[in-house]
């Protein structure tokens, strides 16, 4: 009944879509992956953008963080009468070293204090086990739902904690999440370890007893009215704070854990746009190639057509519909597995940022934006040999098309003939012939390889920033970070620890670098003279000597204050008295983590007017008494947080892995299906256009083997010329989404490829054309003789 409905030509059109199955098959599989990537990526990124807006917006995420040394309550007012300032709160905010039960390595701690009026009105948190403290309770806490989870902690377990130097236990009786942190990461470290480090909340009554803080605060939380001008709220803030110790106010997008999430979605949106596109191209070029072939093989077929009355524009409107019809199979098998993978990404990023909720949910705009994209490519890939079907007039038409012409190839002539036999002769006359052709082929197949390399060579990259940032820079075995600025002697109390072979002291300080109108917030490192374990290595890996006097600044950072080696920076010191310095830059070096700026230790503590002070201390430790050394550490008052290089090391690792792992095997299978489309593709039309020549073959003698040689010949040599083509356009995409999606103030991934990625990206191609080659073959060795000798072509 519905097929009687039907026009003709569109019975024509589901006729040729199962007579090329095959083909079409492999053009829709082109086209759904550029799809699904665009579905996956975009679709991702609008899910993450509305679940941490509506996040931040329910549990009232601050817009402005205050620090400060010690400030009163009463400066509260002050800061809720700046305008723009919205609502203010109040906090104690410390960093402590816990002794977890079952772990003999020392992890680090933040102490937030909850007000004693009930729940924060800034930052509030989610209570997903257990309840709040209670007032006349002062060792309970809360911990975050994440070193919970890593230790197994619920309501009723207990951790140790040196709160202020004193050694106390404190009961845990809820577990919650925080919008502070979706992306909690310790001081010092570069991934998240759940295991060794934690958040936890306390009484505000009992924290600030236990730092002398009663009727006191050191940071405040700011939300601002929408038509607020936060630079200037940051100014009049700052004003405010100075004579408490402020440590300059912060926008959100300063914050560690939002740059972090921002980071994140930013690589979505730049690979969403890098991505797709060399699908969709491919699958035009594709399409292209069959409408011609189509077009070609149906000459009389449209002459007729038009000889019983029908249209130019029915003609060509037959055509464009099957194009439509390939077109939205590729579009539906995409929004489909684009929607699949999607939710799978969702649940690998559950493991990195810890919401309340994080569901996949494309918006219907990333289904029509794909489709739409899809159409367009499609039928620009098409336009022009649909155009000539339908301007094809129909005495022409009728006329068989005239025969192809064959001679000697460039490359047949500057082969010797004793080289060449007759079939190989025959593949490089074919390839000479049609040189656009088998151009294109070679591109797509290139694609192909390209794809898989540009996309796989950041495990590669991130194995190289290990080995440079973990081994060669950072040769630490662990990282002690004091409570405050300790006196240089305190590097002495740390060399006598058991198992510790060798120490370097540094000092951390909070600063903001200007120059004109650039200005970037920061940390300047102090180091020793001539430092041995933590070290700034230039481009060649070398160690740099920090200069008597002048900043050292990481490339990255001098590019976004757009300054070079010899400019003066003006450089206002968060801390202390808070001094504004000019300092000139002495020396630019590469860098592929963070913001870095440095300094001689002795320089920087001269121009801080502090006396001979240190924030911490680079060990190297004996690990056969290591144990020891981490007892002993738990139990020093003036340690904050420890970090050490092994499990940073692991964590880095582990995090590589797990987050590119699913990339690379998504791009091998799309890699697979454009060689598959391409390769196959061109078989086919291959095979259809020489389908009498090769069973001629076969009845003057050729054996079947020789007959398929000549066919699959050509593809093995087109697919062997494009893989080195195909390696050298990796290296250009690979440079392309270096710079577009791994290029942020957290980290810059340098562009580095293991033969043994462009190895597997050949082998991937390689597999995918051997399977289209034996189907195409099968096909071959079934030929027809009698029946194709009778086809007028």
């Amino acid at each position: 009944m519905f097929h009687s409905l039907l026009h003709p030509l569109d019975k024509k059109v589901l006729r040729e879509l199962w007579r090329v199955r095959g083909q079409a098959l492999a053009i829709a599989a082109v086209i759904g992956a550029g799809v699904a990537v665009l579905v996956m990526m975009y679709g991702m990124l609008g899910s993450l953008e509305a679940t941490r807006d509506a996040y931040y917006e329910r549990y009232r995420f601050a817009d402005v963080w205050v620090p400060v040394k010690r400030a009163p309550e009463k400066l509260k007012d002050d800061l809720a009468r700046v305008p723009g300032v919205a609502s203010v709160e109040t906090r104690i905010f410390v960093d402590v070293t816990l002794d977890v039960p079952g772990m003999v390595e020392p992890a680090t701690g933040r102490m937030i204090s909850l007000p004693e009026h009930g729940r924060p009105a800034i930052n509030d948190v989610v209570l997903r086990d257990g309840r709040w403290p209670e007032r006349n309770h002062p060792r309970e806490v809360l911990v975050d739902e994440s070193f919970a989870m890593a230790h197994g902690f619920g309501p009723g377990n207990e951790v140790a904690a040196i709160i202020n130097g004193r050694k106390r236990s404190l009961t845990i009786v809820g577990v919650v999440l925080s919008p502070e942190f979706v992306y909690a990461i310790a001081p010092g470290e570069l991934m998240p370890d759940a295991a060794r480090f934690g958040i936890l909340w306390m009484n505000e009554e009992a924290l600030a007893a236990a730092y002398d803080l009663d009727g006191a605060f050191n940071e405040a939380l700011l939300r601002l009215l929408r038509d607020a001008r936060p630079n200037d709220v940051i100014d009049r803030v700052d004003a405010l704070t100075d004579r408490y110790g402020g440590g300059g106010a912060y926008l959100r997008e300063d914050q560690l854990s939002d740059a972090f999430l921002k980071s994140e979605m930013d690589q979505l949106r730049n690979f969403g746009a890098v991505l797709p596109p060399i699908f969709l191209v491919v699958a035009a070029f594709l399409l292209n190639v069959v409408i011609s072939r189509m077009i070609d093989q149906e000459r009389e077929q449209i002459g007729l057509l038009k000889a019983f009355g029908y249209s130019d524009w029915a003609v060509g409107r037959h055509y464009l519909k099957f194009v439509g019809a390939l077109t939205a199979i590729g579009i539906l098998a995409g929004i489909t597995g684009g929607a699949w993978m999607g939710r799978g990404m969702a649940g690998l990023y559950t493991d990195f940022f810890k919401f309340p909720f994080l569901y996949y949910k494309a918006d219907p705009a990333v289904f029509a934006l794909g489709a739409g994209i899809s159409a367009l490519a499609a039928i620009g890939g098409t336009l022009a040999a649909v155009r000539r079907a339908a301007l094809l007039p129909p005495a022409v038409a009728m006329r068989p098309a005239p025969p192809t012409r064959y001679g000697k190839s460039l490359i047949e002539r500057l082969l010797p003939h004793r080289l060449t036999d007759q079939p190989t002769r025959m593949i490089l006359r074919h390839i000479g012939r049609w040189p656009v052709r088998s151009g294109l082929t070679v591109a797509g197949v290139s694609v192909a390889v390209g794809l898989l390399v540009g996309s796989s060579f950041a495990l590669d990259s991130m194995d190289y920033m290990i080995d440079v940032n973990f081994y060669q820079a950072e040769r630490q075995t662990m990282t002690v970070i004091f409570e405050g600025e300790r006196h240089v002697d305190a590097l002495r109390a740390v060399e006598t620890l058991p198992g510790v072979m060798a120490a370097e002291p540094f000092r951390m300080v909070g600063v903001r670098l200007v120059n004109g109108v650039r200005e970037k917030r920061v940390g300047i490192t102090g180091l020793v003279e001539a430092p041995q374990i933590s070290r700034v290595l230039d481009a060649d890996l070398a160690p740099v000597a920090l200069p008597e006097a002048g900043l050292l600044l990481s490339d990255y950072l001098a590019k976004l204050l757009d300054v070079r080696e010899g400019d003066v920076l003006t450089v206002e010191v968060l801390e202390g008295r808070r001094p504004v310095l000019s300092i000139p830059v002495a020396r630019i070096v590469e860098s592929y983590i963070g913001l870095n700026a440095y300094m001689r230790l002795d320089a920087l503590n001269r121009v801080m007017q502090e006396g001979h002070v240190v924030s911490g201390v680079y060990l190297l430790n004996d690990s056969a008494v290591q144990d020891e050394l981490y007892r002993d550490i738990k139990e020093t008052p003036v340690v904050a947080g420890v970090t050490l290089q092994r499990k940073a090391v692991q964590t880095f690792r582990d995090t590589v892995n797990e987050s590119f792992s699913m990339t690379v095997i998504f791009n091998a299978m799309f890699a697979g299906f454009i060689a598959i489309g391409v390769v196959y593709n061109a078989a086919r039309i291959s095979l259809s256009e020489r389908a009498r020549e090769l069973a001629s073959l076969r009845v003057l003698g050729f054996s079947r083997g020789e007959v398929a040689y000549i066919l699959l010949g050509e593809l093995a040599l087109l697919t062997v010329v494009a893989l080195p083509i195909g390696c050298l356009f990796g290296f250009g995409l690979a440079q392309l989404i270096g710079k577009l999606g791994m290029e942020t103030e957290l980290f810059r991934v340098p562009v580095i490829i293991a033969p043994s990625t462009y190895g597997l990206a050949m082998l991937v191609v390689l597999v995918a054309a051997a399977v289209s080659g034996l189907i195409v073959g099968r096909r071959v060795a079934t030929l027809d003789l009698i029946s194709v000798l009778k086809t007028r072509d």
